[in-house]
């Protein structure tokens, strides 16, 4: 009985420790709210956004048609590309959008644009869009760029 309890009480640990570091580097978001979620709860996109900011740093070598990689930077095609050439470029740093960039945070974004650079260069597109979008426009809430050519 008391060796199940150590068991489970050091499961509960581990858990609680593992959940420290994942998110220790994660931007604060809302609390998870059941009970009245309006308008205080985590939205879907903030959900997915702080999900997203788990695997591009921690499992970015499970991303499914990852075509290039920095230490700060992970480049994908769009899961649901509807133009030929349809990229997501994402910082491997939790920025919820680009207003709320701090100042030792910009070199995640000049690295986005390095990345961008050299799949426009790699892929021969001449005519392109680099775009982010900001909030009440992202699906997901976390910085990353859109690099579209037909």
């Amino acid at each position: 009985m008391i060796r199940n309890f150590l068991f489970y009480l050091l499961l509960l640990l581990i858990g609680i420790g593992g959940g420290a570091y994942l998110f220790s580097e994660t931007q604060r978001r809302q609390p998870l709210d059941f009970q009245n979620c309006e308008p205080a709860c985590l939205q879907t996109n903030e959900a997915l956004g702080l999900l997203a900011s788990i695997g591009v740093k921690y499992a970015a070598d499970y991303i499914p048609d990852k075509i290039y990689e920095t230490d700060k930077t992970v480049a994908m095609v769009h899961p649901a590309a509807k133009a030929k050439h349809h990229y997501v470029i994402v910082p491997k740093k939790d920025i919820k959008n680009i207003a709320e960039v701090s100042e030792d945070e910009r070199v995640y974004l000049l690295d986005a644009i390095a990345v961008a650079q050299r799949i426009i260069r790699d892929k021969n597109l001449t005519t392109y869009q680099l775009v982010t979008n900001g909030p009440g426009y992202q699906d997901v809430t976390y910085l990353h760029f859109h690099l579209v050519s037909e």
